[in-house]
């Protein structure tokens, strides 16, 4: 299949920038925890400033050692000035940031639609990571990403109002009363707040539709880095808490987007 030179284009700046907006949702990842109270640590500043720099060293990073994914490769995965390993998480982030915004551009085109898709995108981006580093997934992107979900679908973006309103219900309240009730039967948290309102997120942005899907396609991701944890070595019990958000990040943008591409195929 040959792709128009116009649409080569576009997806070629989407990859560009959508790699340049998963460096900087590192810095998200990094430092908003701290900032927002959830673990300790200095996050030495905000999101904003000051630039990036070394964890280990603390030592301010030149533009050279931030191009996302070729900087990692060609440092061998550490730092230039002290020598520390960068976690993998960041090529990682900054590669799931460009595909996130190929795909958004591919099923939408060159436009608002799918500007609003790549956010999303992103959004789970960060609060996949955030969730798995630290066990959290903060209100303080979680609530904004429902109310953006509700609010570019009162125009019809996606879909209508009354399914995204459905979707945010539904996956807060389903979520919300299995926890409750698996609190009630084993004395402690099954799936946190943090789960129902990132199901509300999903389900605002996709409809109570692909609610099932999401669910379906998180729990088995969540299992298979389960398996894959202990065929490294990891002991996990039961007692020991698993993090369902990256499982449930990963299937909302696969369920999202599938749904948007089987929807324009109708």
């Amino acid at each position: 299949m040959t792709i128009p030179p116009q649409t080569a284009v576009q997806l070629f700046a989407a990859l560009v920038l959508g790699l340049l907006i998963g460096s900087f949702l590192n810095v998200v990842i990094h430092r908003g925890p701290r900032l927002w109270g959830l673990v300790d640590g200095d996050p030495r500043g905000g999101l904003a400033a000051p630039g990036s720099y070394c964890p280990a060293c603390k030592k301010p990073i030149s533009w050279t050692g931030l191009v996302p994914v070729v900087s990692f490769l060609v440092q061998r995965g550490r730092c230039r000035q002290c020598g520390a390993p960068i976690a993998l998480r960041y090529p990682i982030a900054e590669a799931l940031g460009g595909v996130v915004a190929v795909v958004s551009v591919a099923l939408f085109g060159a436009g608002w639609a799918a500007l609003a898709a790549a956010v999303f995108g992103w959004a789970l981006i960060a609060l996949a990571f955030i969730d798995l580093e630290t066990g959290y997934l903060p209100d303080a992107i979680t609530l904004p990403l429902t109310a953006a979900g509700i609010f570019v679908n009162a125009f019809m973006m996606f879909i209508g109002i009354g399914d995204a309103l459905i979707g945010a219900a539904a996956g807060y309240l389903s979520f919300r009363g299995i926890g409750l009730a698996f609190e009630k039967l084993r004395g402690k948290d099954g799936l946190g707040q943090g789960d129902a309102k990132l199901l509300a997120a999903i389900g605002a942005w996709g409809g109570w539709m692909i609610l099932p899907t999401t669910v379906l396609i998180g729990a088995v991701a969540t299992l298979s880095y389960i398996l894959a944890a202990k065929a490294f070595g990891k002991k996990q019990t039961m007692d020991d808490p698993i993090p369902f958000g990256p499982g449930l990040c990963l299937a909302g943008f696969i369920a999202f987007a599938s749904g948007q591409y089987l929807f324009s195929a109708l």
